[in-house]
């Protein structure tokens, strides 16, 4: 009978685990990006990052638009693994 008692609040505690976690969108400049193959190399260092959902690349406007799990990663960590690819970044409307 106890478990009877205790099943609807672990329900709704396990339907409010989804709203810890937020899938943040961020737009990174990647000026270091100069030829065509460069967003191949930028977009497999950025999907290597655990959490990253979808990533975008612009060679023309030299940026990614990465969709991200916030509980898994940081843009910080983003920005880390374009820097380690040889391509840092900054997200966009930080100063230069």
């Amino acid at each position: 009978m106890k478990f009877v008692k205790v099943l609807p609040a672990f329900l709704m505690f396990a339907a409010a685990l989804p709203a810890l976690a937020a899938s943040r969108t961020v737009t990174l400049a990647v000026p270091g990006m100069t030829c065509p193959v460069c967003p191949i190399t930028v977009k497999k260092a950025l999907k290597a990052v655990p959490g990253v959902s979808k990533v975008d690349l612009s060679f023309a406007k030299k940026d990614a638009v990465v969709t991200f799990d916030d509980a898994k990663t940081s843009v910080a960590a983003l920005t880390k693994a374009t820097a380690d690819a040889g391509y840092p970044s900054k997200p966009e409307g930080t100063a230069k």
